[in-house]
């Protein structure tokens, strides 16, 4: 086990990923004392372990071209494969983090892969138990645009601390959250594992008026948690915006200078494994 005091970021690539530089760019800002991007490739080879990090991060992107549905095909790959070096599921790597107190954030198609996994929502420690999914906009098409969230205070959410709305672009084809039934978003509700939820700007209310809610997901939500709020899957992406230029309206607003909003959620990160939280 790794000191939790020093906080050793690794970003995932590979097969259609296409988000990793922004990613590791945001925890480097945000001060993690390694930040490390390695192909997925490596990771099955054994040339790097990831139970080496105690920060996961899946970054955005179209793994495998999306094909069978976004991130499908990958998590097939790391529920199946063996570390070539040691014959280790790769899994097991994965729920070992965890295990440890390590921390795993997946952006878009990384919030895609871990409820395919079952690492999300990961009901009574089950993290290889499927009951969410994330499928086709009720648009019908690929949405890019920017979404004002508003963050349950009531979440134990690590990543999203001191913090009440905020402002982040999407860009996804399949972004509406769906779960396996009633039962299921009952206990999502009723445990705050609901992180973000697609809001109003004025009245700040959840909304699943569209373009407020971007892709029709259910109840509006655009982010969950594990029940111990270490992990932690959302659509909108905060490593768009760890810079006010990022936001559109930079040039018309004084509160656009300096950081973005979005790199809050590395810093809160960070200081958890620091032990400031």
């Amino acid at each position: 086990m790794i000191n939790q005091n020093k906080v050793k970021a690794i970003v995932i690539s590979g097969y259609g990923i296409n988000c990793e530089n922004e990613m590791a760019q945001a925890c480097k800002l945000a001060g993690a004392d390694v930040v490390d991007i390695a192909h997925l490739s490596d990771v099955l080879h054994g040339d790097v372990s990831i139970k080496d990090y105690n920060f996961i991060n899946l970054p955005g992107g179209f793994l495998d071209g999306d094909n069978l549905g976004a991130a499908q095909m990958c998590a097939h790959r790391i529920k199946m494969s063996k570390i070539l070096s040691t014959g280790e599921k790769l899994i097991d790597q994965f729920i070992d983090v965890i295990k440890n107190n390590g921390i795993i954030l997946g952006i878009c198609n990384g919030f895609q892969l871990l409820v395919k996994l079952g690492l999300l929502p990961g009901f009574d420690g089950k993290y290889t138990e499927r009951t969410v999914s994330l499928t086709q906009n009720d648009s019908g098409r690929f949405e890019d645009r920017w979404v004002y969230c508003r963050i349950n205070a009531k979440s134990n959410c690590i990543f999203t601390r001191n913090m009440d709305y905020i402002e982040l672009p999407i860009r996804h084809g399949e972004g509406k959250f769906v779960t396996l039934n009633e039962q299921i978003l009952k206990r999502l509700e009723d445990e705050n594992l609901i992180v973000l939820r697609y809001a109003n700007k004025e009245t700040g209310m959840e909304s699943m008026v569209y373009p407020e809610n971007p892709n029709g997901s259910t109840n509006s939500i655009a982010g969950i948690c594990d029940p111990t709020g270490r992990i932690m899957g959302l659509m909108p992406h905060p490593e768009a915006f760890w810079s006010g230029v990022n936001h559109p309206n930079w040039t018309r607003k004084e509160n656009y200078s300096g950081e973005g909003m979005g790199l809050i959620f590395f810093r809160n990160a960070i200081d958890f494994l620091r032990g400031k939280q």
